[in-house]
């Protein structure tokens, strides 16, 4: 990656003095020579760890590593909330190994103890400065579901371990840092810091929360993925530049006070000040939509927040995306492409085992639904790594000694992206006012995916590769506008276990329409054409959608009509997703000030909390224990034609007897409405039920709950078959990355089992205990 110059008279100067021996002098030694990232093995192997690599092979953790390397300081401290996985992706690794490859010094302190200023000394004072990120997601959805009840479990802590890190963790590490070392400048980023840089909705304080770069006491924020803006911040800060100084990098904001604060801040829009968002909801739809509208490196404004006592937050535009030779360099820096060994006793990283053998093809997403941080993090104008690339990361897999023959998923934000949307998006920019897929796909854009198939092709043909599995999820509408069969043909005779996993996420169209999300008739004409092409090759595979309760914009009435589609499905989902608000989606802006940011046309908002549970109970009539919320929402609805003894009722008029099950459970007494011939036949299937944390740097849809580890070969398979037959199928989860980042896929699954479910209803045959592929919910 090629370095990146100073973009003003000051920075260019006294990087040149720097070159030239003009500037100050750092000590002798101190600064490690600029390597060729391909210089070594992209996994480094010691003898006699079963292929695990070795601490040399990671960064410096603890002194003595620093010491085994000859160093006397660091140029930088990484400090992360995440444990030390060195692997694309994970957003710590990425941008570590990028300042390793320009030659930077840099150590890595990860969850530090917060209660004591001696945690964060563990490495001294680096040279340069902090870098500070919350990891591959926001801490407080980490920390928190979307009842706000403390989770259990930590997928990126070592044994998984629950409270490794602090709530709103870039805050309270900026400031531990502050007080420990109060000049040494503090650079924060990843998922937190990049969706937090402006005013934001707090959902777990329910209140509007200002810049987290005033909270944290940091000098400058790099939001998006941050490969470009931290080169050229370091090189400034290399170069003598001050740190106030550096105020011209793309991709960063930087907090500015005092009088004439603004003369030197050229070609700006001022958005609303922070009184004007706190009094009124309707402003900060207003300031968020302008946000929106700037996300775009090539026509994306610089944006400033003022605040009060003369303080200003300057968010310059968005970097530049990776041209597709940067975004192969940075895949192929020497990751040491494992958990650091400190981490074996206590069993290693959960989160790592759902990307391990997966591949990032793309990042950045033109889907841009509303409920998804993707595009206000990474951005609409897709990045693409090359074929020859990914073919090379898939040899260095079949080299594992732990590789199965299975790689998991092959895919980004959104796997079938596989270019930019369009050519005009190159010059011109993304368009401000226009989605590309919604409300329908625009004619503009090139929709053949036949790169894609191809590349799938290649990758299942290379030896030792079994099975190449497409588990980030496809956008099917799409691959609706796609002439050609090829590439669905190619995804449903190779590269799916039985269930495609897909996210309609609603059924009414006055919900979809606010999502972002395509109709429903082409959702259904989606799963036809699939079925249909199944039923040619002679698979017996089906689709499983992914649903979301409590949208904005969903009333009773769209959540009774969800529920009616359910029972049509043949398909109770185990888990449901509630909507979850995470700082900076559309959806959430909906959710604080009850209109569409772009229209300010009203949007019904479900807030309470009873309502919430109703519209959730729904989804889940058959269950038992929702039967009184079920009943209680199909009454406010007006719906008590639901309610009885018909084939379309969804429950009875008295309730289930107690300690009843569902389905053919209890000696195959069934409780509840009679569920549909096609819904009573097979297996109900378990659904993920993880919800909608942002994403991380590296991978995107950074997710709350990394699944349980899979079966990897037909013996493994077959005994979860086995046990799934006695109700202990294991639910699937998404793997942290996509708020950035991008979702971790999950393992690979076997076949269907169970008979063909009857019924004419092509969504009637969803079967399978065991659907173990994750998706994007996009």
């Amino acid at each position: 990656m090629p370095k990146h110059p100073a973009k003003n008279s000051t920075a260019a100067k006294n990087s040149t003095a720097a070159k030239n021996g003009t500037a100050p002098k750092r000590p002798a030694g101190n600064r490690a020579k600029a390597k060729n990232p391909h210089s070594k093995p992209a996994c480094a192997r010691c003898p006699g760890t079963k292929g695990r690599p070795g601490r040399e092979a990671f960064l410096p953790v603890s002194r003595a590593d620093m010491d085994a390397r000859g160093w006397d300081q660091c140029d930088f401290v990484y400090v992360c909330g995440d444990a030390y996985v060195d692997h694309p992706s994970f957003g710590m690794a990425i941008i570590t190994r990028v300042l390793e490859a320009h030659g930077y010094r840099v150590g890595v302190i990860c969850q530090p103890d917060w209660t004591d200023p001696a945690s964060i000394s563990a490495l001294g004072e680096p040279r340069l400065g902090f870098l500070v990120s919350a990891g591959n997601m926001d801490s407080m959805v980490n920390h928190y579901t979307v009842n706000k009840k403390p989770r259990h479990e930590d997928a990126y802590t070592p044994g998984g371990r629950a409270g490794a890190r602090p709530n709103r963790a870039v805050t309270v590490y900026g400031n531990l840092i502050r007080r420990t070392f109060k000049d040494k400048p503090i650079i924060i980023g990843g998922i937190e810091a990049s969706l937090r840089r402006l005013a934001h909705y707090d959902y777990w304080q329910d209140k509007l929360k200002r810049s987290v770069l005033l909270d944290s006491s940091a000098d400058i924020l790099l939001y998006g993925m941050g490969e470009h803006s931290i080169v050229e911040v370091a090189d400034a800060l290399d170069g003598g530049l001050p740190i106030e100084q550096i105020t011209f990098v793309n991709g960063s904001a930087y907090r500015t006070s005092g009088p004439g604060a603004l003369d030197n801040v050229y070609d700006y829009e001022l958005l609303p000040s922070w009184d004007e968002l706190a009094a009124d909801r309707i402003t900060y739809a207003r300031s968020f939509n302008i946000q929106q509208q700037n996300m775009d490196p090539i026509t994306g404004r610089r944006l400033v927040e003022p605040y009060p006592n003369g303080v200003y937050v300057v968010q310059n535009p968005p970097a530049a995306p990776l041209t597709t030779a940067e975004m192969d360099e940075v895949a192929e820096l020497p990751y040491a492409r494992h958990w650091h060994p400190d981490y074996d006793e206590a069993g290693g990283i959960p989160a790592f085992d759902e990307i391990r053998f997966s591949i990032s093809s793309n990042r950045g997403c033109f889907g841009e639904c509303s409920f998804c941080a993707l595009a206000f993090h990474q951005g609409r104008m897709l990045q693409v790594r090359s074929r020859e690339s990914i073919i090379r990361e898939a040899e260095l897999l079949t080299r594992d000694p732990e590789f199965k023959g299975y790689i998991n998923d092959v895919g980004g934000p959104t796997a079938n992206f596989f270019k930019p949307a369009c050519t005009k998006q190159l010059t011109h920019g993304v368009c401000k006012n226009r989605r590309c897929l919604w409300p329908s796909v625009c004619r503009n854009m090139d929709t053949n995916e036949d790169a894609y198939a191809e590349l799938l092709r290649d990758l299942r043909q290379l030896p030792g590769v079994k099975k190449v599995f497409v588990r980030s999820g496809i956008r099917f509408d799409y691959t609706m506008a796609d002439a050609s069969d090829k590439f669905l043909v190619e995804l449903l005779q190779h590269h799916v276990s039985g269930q495609l996993r897909l996210a309609p996420e609603h059924v009414s169209d006055a919900v979809l329409s606010v999502m972002g999300k395509p109709r429903r008739e082409v959702y259904d004409a989606f799963v036809e054409r699939f079925e249909r092409l199944s039923a040619e090759y002679g698979l017996k595979q089906y689709v499983v959608p992914y649903l979301i309760s409590s949208h904005p914009g969903s009333t009773m009435k769209e959540a009774v009509e969800l529920a009616e589609a359910v029972r049509d499905m043949g398909y109770m989902p185990e888990q449901v997703q509630d909507f979850y608000p995470t700082p900076s989606t559309m959806s959430t802006c909906m959710f604080y000030t009850g209109v569409d940011p772009r229209t300010l046309e009203p949007v019904y908002v479900a807030r309470d909390p009873h309502e919430k549970a109703m519209q959730r109970a729904l989804i889940q009539y058959r269950k038992p224990e929702n039967y009184k919320l079920v009943k209680e929402a199909l009454r406010k609805a007006g719906r008590d034609d639901l309610i009885g003894y018909g084939a379309k009722c969804l429950i009875r008029p008295v309730p289930p007897k107690p300690g009843a099950g569902t389905g053919k459970k209890n000696g195959g007494k069934k409780t509840g409405a009679a569920p549909s011939k096609a819904g009573a036949a097979g297996k109900r299937v378990k659904s993920s039920g993880t919800e909608h944390p942002p994403h991380g740097i590296g991978r995107g849809h950074g997710n709350e709950n990394p699944a349980t580890p899979q079966p990897q070969n037909r013996a493994e398979r077959r005994a979860a078959a086995r046990s799934g037959k006695k109700g202990s199928a294991p639910t699937t989860g998404r793997g942290g990355a996509k708020q950035h980042g991008r979702p971790s896929p999950g393992m690979p699954g076997g076949r269907a089992t169970g008979k063909s479910a009857a019924g004419t209803n092509p969504h009637a045959r969803n079967r399978a205990a065991q659907g173990r592929q994750g998706a994007n919910r996009h």
